[in-house]
């Protein structure tokens, strides 16, 4: 591959823990090149810049123009401050510091929700009895990206008339709703912790070790200093069962917590299921109590029950949504390509 392609652009999935690199070719149907990835550790460097030179270096790869997916807000759609790490971004300082083009930043969750669009069957698991239709299917539909890692994020994907745009959100930080006695303990255990407490204090790696805190409290247990990777292997070699108790818990607020957002955003065609933590925690999510308090919405439930959630298996959504936006800014139609 040569070193740089006009038709190329730098792609970064930004996160709080880990920064991943690509480039995309804007003339493919597939535009992630997947032999360009590469995955660096945020607390390795002291900024993106520092990130991507390393990246060049390590690859020989450049190029002129850059979508960067940031797990933060987008202000203005000039800068962003890392939600969980401790980097700030200015696109032009950025664009002029490593002499590019341009550069545009895009809330991470805003990639994600883009890259559904690309996603082959295979990148897919149902959680639940049913499929989501094929995007682009009807003229008008909505769907939910959700999903736990170091934070949690949450986006959404509107199809109307042939074109997607996306919705950049927060709602991770949105307030946590308790809705049984088990859930009420648990906030008040946080509350106490923490104040405020929102659905990320409970729904992403930390959330797992904040829940399995609050459950030891509520058993009188003393808890043992786990890291979520610890918490997730001894419930699943059903070693101990507070940790069981845990992915449990978690499985079924998450579960909440994804149908709340189906009610918030009108997501009636479906939600996809995204984040680090998918893949380790799915056999939990397909065990029941998922579907069962994602359902549970009221006099909302006999729609909730057709609306199919299915889990994201691929390991790169992040820069596949990066990809996909680079191509829509190239001014080529992707959902119509993806439907021939």
């Amino acid at each position: 591959m040569s070193s740089s392609a006009s038709s190329h652009t730098l792609l970064a999935d930004l996160g709080g823990t880990n920064v991943r690199f690509g480039l995309a070719d804007c003339t493919q149907s597939d535009p992630l090149l997947h032999d360009t990835v590469r995955r660096y550790r945020v607390k390795d460097f002291g900024s993106l810049a520092e990130a991507i030179r390393q990246y060049h270096s390590d690859t020989g790869l450049t190029a002129k123009n850059a979508v960067i997916a940031a797990a933060g807000r987008i202000s203005d759609g000039e800068t962003v401050k890392i939600t969980n790490n401790p980097w700030s971004i200015a696109a032009h300082k950025l664009s002029d510091e490593l002499k590019m083009d341009w550069v545009h930043l895009v809330n991470d969750f805003a990639a994600q929700s883009m890259a559904v669009i690309l996603l082959k069957q295979n990148d897919l698991v149902p959680v639940g009895k049913l499929a989501l239709p094929d995007i682009g299917a009807h003229q008008e539909q909505t769907f939910c990206v959700v999903g736990p890692g170091t934070g949690l994020g949450v986006g959404g994907l509107l199809v109307r008339d042939g074109h997607c745009s996306v919705l950049q959100t927060e709602g991770g930080h949105a307030g946590f709703a308790a809705h049984s006695p088990e859930d009420i303990d648990i906030l008040k255990y946080l509350n106490g912790k923490f104040g405020r407490v929102s659905n990320e204090r409970l729904i992403c790696g930390q959330g797992l070790v904040n829940l399995y805190d609050a459950i030891c409290a509520i058993a009188g247990q003393k808890p043992d200093d786990l890291l979520p990777e610890d918490i997730t292997e001894r419930a699943n070699n059903n070693s101990d069962p507070i940790c069981v108790r845990t992915v449990e818990t978690f499985a079924g607020i998450f579960g909440s917590v994804a149908g709340d957002l189906v009610l918030t955003l009108g997501a009636w065609d479906g939600v996809y299921l995204t984040g680090g933590l998918i893949p380790i925690l799915l056999p939990w999510l397909g065990r029941g109590h998922f579907r069962e308090r994602f359902e549970a919405k009221g006099r909302f439930r006999d729609i909730m029950e057709k609306v199919p959630t299915q889990a994201i298996m691929n390991p790169e959504p992040g820069l596949i949504g990066a990809a996909a936006l680079a191509v829509i800014e190239s001014g080529r139609p992707i959902l119509a390509e993806r439907r021939r």
